[in-house]
């Protein structure tokens, strides 16, 4: 690519978790690609040292801690983090600003919304990275419980640029307020990085938001970079850059690609529910029991820490129709053309991926902006399906399997694929060069000289 050279040295701080470091290496890579200087990406010790030791366009800056590792409670995690950062970060800009290039710009993870002052008193600039959709934003935005003048009963809302949103349609947070109160609270505080920050980057695609990106851009200094997925599934213009280069857990690689390679083209579903979902066993039973009525092979992600739940019957008869593994390589099995679906959470990472490499879906959302990414998944982009939850609580078996094979086997499942295929398109135009994506970095990295 273009060498260009802007003297100048960006911050970038995560917080530690794999949903989160992984956009955000990605858009790093994508600025020391446009010739800035020095791109350094501040983490945890604990998260450092489960990345290669050459980060090829990237430099990594360990934030040394006591622990082992981080609380492996939510809220307790995000304190002990926002503590260890501040006692730290004045040091590591100081360091860093030694060298030819000085630290000019901080760019911080949308739930690190302190980062902000901390990079003001040091002179820094600073830009929010939003690891999460703009219409989910629009929506904390628009019901801030400090701040908006909208009352929610249960019924459907009504905002500007977005579609009417049901009560199963918001994030978790706008409802369930007693759920991790720290980080409900840092939820809404990112309306914070609105008034404060210099910058707002979105892991987003102008095509696929459109109408919420142009009611933000007037008011706000907006900039949509994504999708930050390795160029290797997108425009392949970083030559090396095919893979996210962490994973917190090790990928069962070879095995996952020798049985796929078995199976025939678009036979497969490929279940997954990300580093963090749990699924009580009752859950767990339903959709083990829905995957094998579907009739469909499927290649399901459970966490060794959730193996215990899955029925002893099914695990008997697993070898006729499925593979369990603890970990996959996601990138690889999403594109992979065995696979004909993903039946997924619906996170915000896991469904860029999808709509990056043009997988239609079978979602089955938890928590936090899943259900509103399952919206959009469904209703608006029309690229999957959305299973019906039952009175208790508890997807069924014949829903599971009626919903798979919806996408898999019948009609629909053929628009949705040709829908899927068309954001594949639209998601490689916006990173590639000349693309709305790539503009909007090239404008960013222009102004910091």
């Amino acid at each position: 690519m273009e060498e260009k050279n802007h003297k100048t040295h960006i911050l970038i701080l995560p917080i530690p978790g794999q949903g989160h470091i992984n956009p955000m290496v990605q858009f790093s890579k994508r600025l020391a690609s446009k010739g800035v200087n020095k791109v350094t990406l501040v983490t945890i010790y604990s998260i450092n040292k489960n990345m290669p030791k050459e980060s090829g366009l990237i430099n990594i800056e360990s934030i040394p801690h006591d622990d082992e590792s981080p609380p492996q409670n939510i809220d307790r995690m995000l304190e002990w983090f926002h503590l260890l950062v501040s006692k730290n970060l004045t040091k590591i800009v100081e360091k860093l600003s030694d060298s030819e290039y000085p630290v000019k710009v901080l760019v911080f993870d949308l739930m690190a919304t302190w980062a902000i002052d901390l990079a003001h008193q040091l002179g820094l600039k600073g830009a929010a990275f939003f690891t999460q959709s703009c219409c989910l934003s629009a929506i904390y935005y628009h019901m801030d419980p400090e701040t908006t003048k909208i009352s929610f009963d249960g019924s459907d809302v009504s905002l500007p640029s977005l579609p009417l949103l049901a009560k199963e349609d918001l994030p978790s947070f706008i409802y369930d307020t007693d759920l991790y109160p720290a980080l409900r609270g840092l939820i809404f505080s990112q309306n914070i990085n609105f008034k404060k920050a210099d910058w707002l980057f979105f892991n987003t695609f102008n095509a696929l938001e459109k109408e919420v990106v142009d009611w933000i851009r007037p008011r706000y200094p907006i900039k949509t970079i994504g999708p930050t997925i390795p160029s290797m599934y997108l425009d392949k213009r970083l030559k090396e850059d095919k893979e996210y280069g962490l994973s917190l857990f090790k990928p069962n690689s070879e095995t996952c690609m020798k049985w796929l390679d078995s199976r025939e083209i678009g036979s497969v579903v490929y279940v997954s529910f990300g580093s963090f979902a749990t699924l009580d066993e009752q859950q767990m039973e339903e959709l083990a029991s829905g995957l094998m009525s579907s009739n469909c092979y499927f290649l399901w992600v459970v966490r060794a820490t959730e193996e215990n739940k899955l029925p002893e019957e099914f695990m008997s008869k697993l070898s006729e129709k499925g593979l369990i593994v603890n970990w996959s390589p996601q990138l690889d099995v999403l594109s992979h053309r065995a696979v004909g679906c993903f039946f997924t959470h619906c996170g915000w990472n896991s469904t860029l991926e999808a709509l990056s490499l043009g997988v239609p879906m079978v979602t089955m959302p938890q928590w936090s902006d899943q259900p509103t990414n399952a919206k959009f998944i469904s209703d608006v982009w029309q690229t999957g399906v959305r299973v019906k939850v039952g009175d208790n609580g508890v997807v069924n078996r014949d829903e599971i399997a009626c919903s798979i094979r919806e996408v898999m086997k019948e009609e629909k499942g053929a628009m949705l694929k040709e829908n899927a295929i068309k954001w594949k398109k639209l998601a490689k135009e916006s990173v590639n060069e000349g693309g709305s994506s790539d503009k909007n970095i090239e404008e960013f990295v222009s102004n910091l000289q």
